[in-house]
């Protein structure tokens, strides 16, 4: 990777725009601000004059490996956000999805989420199970990269860089407060549009012009898994302004306090799972995954096989 690149990604103006919230039916959309910070020239300073081109050219997609037959890239935090800042630079959109050992198991069982995984322009590790299996089988040493942080660290970095957000999924409740806490946390993110995921087939196109006509180049959906992997797949062609779509599950709820992400120590200790599971029991049907998920690595680790 480039030296200037990797010393330079996460450098940025961070001038708040100010926004006005007008309300056009049961999508909100934000007004594109008088000045507009996509316009090369803020991004040219925070690069220090490296030029798009040639970042673009230093930014490389991340290696991809398998762990029982599912795919996984070999990507930090850092790099993650290099990649989206590619993405939103460049031309071709990109999906981000997160792999975790309930995701492994489910596509296993499922071809249409498989094929959706291998499609996507971005893996993150996101289980610690997932980075444990890649250590074993394939001698890769991955760190987590929750996708429950790294939306956050996406707006973070638009911040500063011009990036046009759109909230999709959860109730209306939970998408609402999770966009007033992203523009109080970072204040010159521009919130292009949110709407609820409590959408029917009938409602969707409307829905899909709407994120169109917000002019977003960042969607996040919590729609939850499969089903947010399925409705990128399928709509993602629809919205010619979107660069970078994340699959984010359950953040939004993280986002608008209705769930709290484990304590730090926890975290630190690869245990945000038992956190998660002893706050909700009835998760426990989820990570009933976790021990056929484990087998498969033991049983692969012995054979010698990934």
């Amino acid at each position: 990777m480039n030296e200037r690149v990797k010393n330079h990604h996460l450098a940025c103006c961070n001038q708040p725009d100010e926004i006005e919230i007008i309300p056009c039916e049961n999508v909100h959309a934000l007004r594109e601000p008088e000045e507009n910070a996509q316009d090369g020239t803020l991004f040219e300073l925070a690069l220090g004059g490296l030029g798009c081109r040639a970042y673009h050219e230093a930014v490389e997609k991340p290696k991809r490996i398998e762990v029982v037959g599912t795919p996984v890239d070999c990507v930090d935090m850092n790099g993650a956000l290099l990649f989206v800042d590619a993405l939103v630079r460049g031309t071709t959109p990109g999906i981000i999805l997160a792999v975790n050992p309930e995701k492994v198991i489910r596509a296993q069982q499922d071809p249409a989420l498989l094929r959706h995984m291998h499609e996507a322009s971005l893996l993150i590790p996101d289980g610690i199970g997932v980075v444990i299996a890649a250590r074993l089988l394939r001698n890769v040493a991955l760190n987590r990269v929750p996708g429950a942080e790294l939306m956050p660290a996406i707006c973070a970095q638009g911040a500063g860089r011009g990036y046009r957000v759109f909230l999709f999924g959860a109730d209306s409740s939970v998408n609402e407060a999770a966009v007033a806490r992203l523009r109080r946390d970072y204040p010159g993110l521009v919130i292009s549009g949110f709407h609820h995921g409590y959408v029917n087939d009938e409602e969707m196109p409307a829905v899909v012009q709407a994120i169109d006509r917000s002019r977003a180049n960042v969607l996040f959906v919590a729609l939850g898994s499969p089903r947010q992997e399925l409705w990128m797949a399928r709509y993602l062609p629809s919205l010619p302004h979107v660069r970078v779509c994340q699959g984010v599950g359950g953040t939004f709820d993280v986002l608008a306090g209705r769930v709290r992400r484990a304590p730090a120590m926890a975290r630190r200790l690869h245990l945000e799972w038992l956190y998660r599971l002893a706050a909700n029991p009835r998760r426990l049907l989820r990570q009933s995954a976790l021990p056929s998920f484990a087998w498969q690595v033991i049983s692969a680790h012995l054979r010698g096989k990934a």
